[in-house]
């Protein structure tokens, strides 16, 4: 069970995320420092290093305790199960769970620097989610490549919700056409993208 202190790290952790997001959006991530998020959150420089190492990983604290939950997710599932179906069910799960944001995926589309560490943070959690389908007896090679397609799966979920989301922006009261007007469903696109990219080596 999850302790106080867990709840209240957690807590301060999502505080710090949600200042930081509007001083990025307002300001520009090169424009706002450390100092900037401490003092919109009512904290000092130091106070903020306790809860993240770098205003890159600010926004990424969902990312990196994603990794370490869906992995415990794979180990839990059936069995039985193979492993597309597995990756499949475990992360449409955090598709309709995450609160996802345009404004975050656009600031890191056009920040170089947040693109490196989403990099860096999807290649831990892609660690992580091999090792467990290695734990569930699937081979090394099937379950490094098996990662990488969820992976590509769920990028390609990403872009499209997001140009959605501009079709809405550019098109609202000009009679936006289906596809756009912001409505994509991203477990639907999940589902889509997942029975698209099946490798076949795992039929």
């Amino acid at each position: 069970m999850e302790g106080l202190r867990d709840r209240t790290r957690r807590a301060v952790r999502a505080e710090l995320a949600g200042r930081a997001l509007e001083l990025f959006t307002t300001h520009g991530f090169d424009e706002t420092t450390v100092d900037d998020i401490a003092r919109a959150a009512g904290m000092s420089r130091r106070s903020f290093f306790r809860y993240f190492p770098s205003k890159e990983d600010v926004l990424f604290g969902q990312l990196e305790a994603m990794g370490e939950q869906v992995a415990e997710e794979i180990a839990a599932r059936p069995p039985q199960e193979g492993p597309w179906e597995c990756l499949h069910a475990v992360l449409r799960g955090w598709e309709a769970r995450i609160n996802t944001q345009a404004e975050v995926m656009r600031l890191v589309e056009r920040t170089p620097a947040l693109r490196a560490r989403l990099l860096q943070k999807r290649d831990e959690a892609r660690v992580r989610i091999v090792e467990a389908l290695i734990g569930r007896g699937v081979g090394a090679l099937e379950a490094d490549l098996a990662a990488a397609a969820a992976g590509a799966a769920l990028d390609t979920v990403a872009r499209e919700w997001l140009r959605t989301h501009e079709g809405a922006d550019e098109g609202a009261g000009e009679g936006a056409g289906e596809g756009a007007g912001g409505n994509a469903d991203r477990v639907e696109l999940t589902d889509r993208v997942f029975a698209m990219l099946r490798p076949a080596f795992l039929s």
